[in-house]
């Protein structure tokens, strides 16, 4: 499946390549995305052209934060429409809770979970790709976007309990202490963050109950005329976002959807497809992104993609890309 996001999603990048010395025109080109989506924050344009690149963009300058400088100069009117939804809740739990209904109408491929653990809120973010690939400047870009909107609302002196990062930790860490105001931790097993769930109930002062009913009834319209989510879609959003929780089966995705197993598989039946060729693809993209970071133990990366041993990884991936791991990161290096 293909994923669009709004033209919006590039607010910032000339001012950031130019100011690392590169052409962000030759950059667009290369990228094939027309200079034209500059002008217009609400053109749809493919998610992966723009992941590859920022990616392409951090490799040129050497700036392996150039997403998360994006990010730093992030106005809270680039979300378009999500901004309305945020200011129209009456807590700030609320606010996210409509952001992770309404961000296909911003960029499809984000997904975002909020997930309680005690007193802590888990705020999961998930790239999604349809081919298989690093896309960490995008990872990067999507967290530091949520931190600033939530900083706006808790104040300044706001600080989460972590901020979390899949990749490997910069050669230089100097803009991600700037952005987030404390360290973050890496080769985590999420990109997201980590706060007290006391606060997200901290109440919103832009709430409006007669026009959030306004705001929810223009956005619901919206949403009826966007793509319908299909079975597949969905199922390929919950299989990335329960993977690394070592809790990813057709059960409990289907729990997840309030269905039953069979309804899950009947329908993607009906859409030509399988469990488990979404679950194949869905390792084989995050493969990737996971092998990558050198840092990062097999035996964590079996963990995080399902496996219940590393031999039965190894196997996997054997049979997946035709040659092993080590022969794989050898050749990548």
């Amino acid at each position: 499946m293909s994923y669009y996001l709004r033209s919006a999603s590039l607010t910032n990048y000339v001012e950031v390549a130019r100011s690392l010395g590169l052409d962000p025109y030759q950059q667009l080109r290369a990228a094939k995305i027309n200079r034209s989506v500059l002008l217009d924050p609400d053109i749809r344009i493919p998610a992966a052209s723009v992941g590859r690149l920022l990616d392409a963009s951090a490799h040129a300058t050497g700036a392996d934060d150039f997403g998360l400088r994006m990010a730093e100069l992030r106005e809270f009117s680039n979300l378009g429409p999500l901004a309305f939804v945020v200011r129209e809740e009456p807590t700030l739990r609320r606010a996210l809770e409509s952001m992770v209904r309404y961000m296909g109408l911003q960029n499809e491929s984000l997904s975002m979970r909020i997930e309680d653990s005690d007193e802590l809120v888990m705020i999961r973010l998930q790239v999604l790709t349809e081919a298989p690939g690093t896309l960490r400047q995008a990872a990067d870009l999507a967290v530091g976007v949520v931190f600033r909107m939530l900083r706006l609302f808790l104040g300044q002196s706001w600080r989460p309990r972590s901020i979390c990062f899949t990749h490997p930790a910069p050669a230089n860490a100097a803009t991600f202490s700037r952005v987030f105001g404390m360290p973050c931790t890496f080769n985590q097993d999420f990109d997201g963050i980590v706060c007290l769930a006391s606060d997200l109930e901290a109440p919103l002062p832009s709430y409006d109950p007669v026009m959030a009913q306004q705001v929810k009834h223009y956005l619901g319209t919206l949403l009826a005329q966007s793509t319908a989510a299909t079975m597949s879609d969905m199922v390929r959003k919950l299989v990335y976002a329960l993977l690394p929780t070592g809790l990813c089966s057709v059960e409990r995705v289907a729990q997840h959807l309030s269905v039953d197993r069979r309804t899950v598989h009947r329908r993607l039946g009906q859409e030509h497809t399988t469990y488990s060729d979404i679950l194949a693809e869905a390792r084989a993209d995050l493969v990737i992104r996971y092998l990558e970071n050198r840092e990062r133990p097999l035996s964590e990366v079996a963990a995080l993609l399902g496996f219940s041993s590393l031999s039965a990884f190894s196997r996997w991936f054997s049979g997946r890309f035709g040659r092993s791991v080590s022969a794989w990161r050898a050749q990548a290096g």
